[in-house]
């Protein structure tokens, strides 16, 4: 076990952010599960301290994971003080780590969440874990027994198309049987995607059935790590329309369809290079505050 005391991490609000769906709270307070790969922590958080139930050897891995070397506080510290709405938004999510995900895993966690609420896609992702993932249940981890690692792209595509309509992914189905077989034969090559910038990371992976541009910019976000991504969904269309079009000529002189890259172009430059932590704290306090109406 490990101790560490970290500011600016919220185990409640890192996983209800969003961004990810096998990070889980357990039965007691404050503390949560979470499965990357073939790996299982628990994780207990008492104010800022934090304490991680796994093998030593296996820290590094969490830290990274989580991004603890990452200064958060210097983010918020960035934000335009006449920037009321942002503020507001960051204070209220200052917990929120943008996560070092596996980028296989978000390609098909984000083909799933098309058109899907949250308690949805974590369902979907665990009966895929379930039926085509590996146990993970380990001797120096007796609380790993029942959970399941995220299936690979050779476990996945032993699904055959029936099989996945069966679970219900409805429309999806034949995106992810497109991309398990594009992965496999190559044709999606996960070690090259890791080479790319943002911009190239972009081109390429809409290249492929059922990614799209917030899919794609979802994936770059939270499983390549390209923090300027900013993925633009409905949430985040009804902010930037309410608390940033009305000030910003740029885009009202611009298509219809470059209207929502113009506005975070625009209001959001100052950003440059993390733009997307601002995007997470606003993503979380617009959901959140819409929950509590």
């Amino acid at each position: 076990m490990a101790e560490l005391m970290i500011k600016n991490f919220d185990l409640s609000q890192t996983a209800s952010s969003g961004q990810c769906f096998r990070m889980l709270p357990a039965t007691e307070t404050g503390v949560y599960t979470a499965v990357s790969g073939c790996r299982f922590l628990k994780l207990a958080q008492i104010g800022q301290c934090f304490h991680f139930f796994c093998p030593d050897d296996d820290m590094p891995f969490w830290n990274n994971y989580f991004d603890l070397d990452t200064d958060y506080t210097a983010f918020i510290d960035s934000i335009d003080p006449k920037d009321a709405y942002l503020l507001a938004a960051a204070d209220f999510g200052s917990g929120i780590r943008i996560l070092r995900q596996d980028p296989w895993e978000m390609i098909i966690t984000f083909i799933i969440s098309q058109q899907k609420t949250i308690p949805a896609i974590r369902s979907l992702i665990e009966t895929l874990c379930r039926r085509y993932g590996s146990p993970l249940a380990q001797e120096n981890q007796p609380e790993s027994a029942g959970f399941f690692s995220f299936p690979s792209p050779e476990q996945l595509n032993l699904a055959s198309l029936d099989d996945l309509l069966e679970l219900k992914l409805g429309y999806r189905a034949k995106y992810i049987k497109s991309i398990c077989t594009d992965a496999c034969s190559g044709k999606l090559n996960l070690q090259y995607l890791h080479t790319l910038n943002h911009t190239e990371a972009m081109e390429y992976l809409m290249q492929f059935s059922g990614i799209g541009e917030k899919v794609a910019s979802c994936i770059c976000l939270y499983g390549l790590h390209h923090i300027s991504a900013f993925p633009v969904d409905t949430w985040i269309k009804k902010i930037l329309l309410r608390e940033y079009a009305p000030g910003c000529r740029a885009a009202k002189k611009v298509p219809a369809a470059r209207f929502y890259e113009t506005l975070v172009r625009e209001c959001f430059s100052r950003y440059q290079g993390y733009a997307g932590v601002m995007q997470q704290y606003m993503f979380f306090y617009e959901r959140s505050r819409s929950s509590r109406k």
